[in-house]
């Protein structure tokens, strides 16, 4: 039966048999070592001369090779420990070894962290760089991090609802991802920018507390730290207003890094709050970085900016939402957004959670009355035909008795960047993209066949 490296620490003088990948090996005369990894770490295992058959085999192995290995758990000599690994104290003297996979050379070095190899060839090879113990700590992490949000928000009675990934094209703000439709010829699906629309109708829908670990897809331009597809937490709350949604986020962010990263120090509990014209007169933006010493990569100064302008001219002098369309005003400012006057100076009820200078979250409470949402794509100069077009769903839903409603979507990758203390985010995806959009590994984006293309009635034209 396996046994994992880990657990070698508490097996002294007993059979163990042992699978994972070889990280290195060493001969020394009639003596070959090999480091043997597995999820859970690593260990030494040795093999000795005298055993001809199995000594020869052992030689043939190289990195990456994947095998299983039997032998006996010994302690090592106090000089020999190795200081360095968990199981340092401890190595397997080999009886058995299975070749179960040869490997070809590895493209990079895997002992390292990785950072002095080039990007685009650890994306073209991802499924080896993840091997490496510093990107095996950020994956698992970050499961960590998303299983604690789960059981965070069903102990305060949210509900986690799947939402579609095929849905209609809405102006939002990005661009869509466009999917065409075999079935229907000319028209399309569009992928989800965030289930906001989808959350807003489950408060509808009568739900009161939702979360969702959402997939969003944005067709934007390349800009540094982007990804086509990101990961967020969507979460929303009926019958609240901001300091519900805020107390709960930053009660959780609180009890995950106590849990999760107990080395790690919040500079302010609670966060402190700073309006949106305080942060860009005293810091020059609206995401302020506030750490006291900016030298501590284990300090985290969460703070929330909060009372954004909701509206901002467009370069044609016209209107457009700052954040999303569905904000409420703050109370004190809906008269102004239902007669269509100070627009400039109406102020949102939008919140953003900021952590070292990232914003890692947004959200607001919503518009849950259909005309105060009509009100606002009025002001954006959308004719009426268009509103009902893009948005009679939403006008339809919030019409059957849609109650008060607001929620936030803390950005999961972003979260984890910095609480891995990692320099973006595709240190801490899987599978990540470059930064103009494509994926090395799988050669993504592709053409497909004049077949499938027929099959949906699409036809490209060269550009004169």
């Amino acid at each position: 039966m396996r046994t994992l490296i880990a657990d070698i620490t508490k097996k002294s003088g007993e059979k163990v048999e042992l699978f994972g990948w070889v990280a290195v090996r060493r001969d020394h005369g009639k003596l070959i070592f090999i480091d043997l990894r597995d999820r859970s770490g690593i260990c030494q295992v040795v093999f000795i001369g005298k055993d001809k058959e199995l000594y020869e085999k052992a030689s043939k192995l190289r990195s990456e090779w994947v095998v299983k290995i039997t032998g006996q758990v010994n302690a090592r000599p106090e000089k020999l420990v190795n200081p360095n690994l968990a199981t340092g104290a401890f190595e397997v003297l080999a009886e058995g070894l299975e070749i179960l996979n040869e490997a070809t050379t590895p493209p990079f070095d895997l002992s390292t962290d990785g950072k002095e190899v080039g990007e685009e060839i650890r994306m073209k090879y991802r499924y080896v760089d993840l091997r490496r113990e510093r990107m095996q700590n950020n994956i698992r992490n970050r499961d960590k991090v998303i299983a604690h949000m789960r059981d965070f928000l069903r102990g305060k009675e949210f509900i986690e609802v799947e939402t579609p990934v095929l849905s209609k094209s809405t102006p939002e703000g990005a661009r869509d991802y466009l999917v065409p439709s075999r079935l229907y010829p000319g028209k399309f699906y569009a992928l989800p920018q965030s289930p906001q629309q989808y959350k807003q109708l489950l408060m509808a829908a009568g739900m009161e507390r939702y979360f969702q670990v959402a997939r969003c897809f944005r067709d934007e331009d390349t800009r540094g730290d982007r990804q086509p597809e990101f990961t967020q937490l969507d979460m929303e709350m009926s019958f609240v207003d901001e300091n519900d949604v805020m107390g709960v986020v930053e009660e959780m962010l609180i009890d995950m890094v106590k849990t999760l990263y107990p080395h790690k120090k919040i500079q302010q509990i609670p966060f402190p709050r700073i309006t949106y014209k305080d942060a860009m007169e005293k810091y020059g933006n609206d995401r302020p970085d506030i750490r006291e010493n900016k030298d501590d990569p284990d300090l985290l100064a969460f703070c929330w900016v909060v009372d954004f302008p909701f509206f901002e001219k467009t370069d044609n002098a016209g209107w457009t939402f700052t954040h999303n369309p569905f904000s409420s005003p703050k109370p004190e400012h809906r008269e102004w957004l239902m007669e269509k006057k100070n627009i400039g100076e109406i102020l949102t009820t939008q919140y953003d959670i900021v952590l070292n200078g990232f914003e890692v979250g947004g959200g607001s409470i919503r518009n849950h009355q259909p005309e105060a949402l009509k009100r606002v794509f009025e002001i954006m100069g959308f004719a009426e035909e268009r509103i009902y077009r893009n948005f009679g769903h939403m006008l339809e839903a919030l019409g059957s008795g849609a109650p008060p409603h607001g929620g936030i979507a803390p950005g999961v990758d972003r979260l984890i960047m910095i609480l891995q203390n990692e320099p973006n985010i595709r240190e801490v995806m899987a599978f990540p993209k470059t930064g103009d959009g494509r994926d090395l590994m799988m050669e993504a984006p592709s053409d497909v066949s004049a077949d499938q293309l027929k099959e949906l009635g699409i036809e490209f034209k060269k550009k004169k």
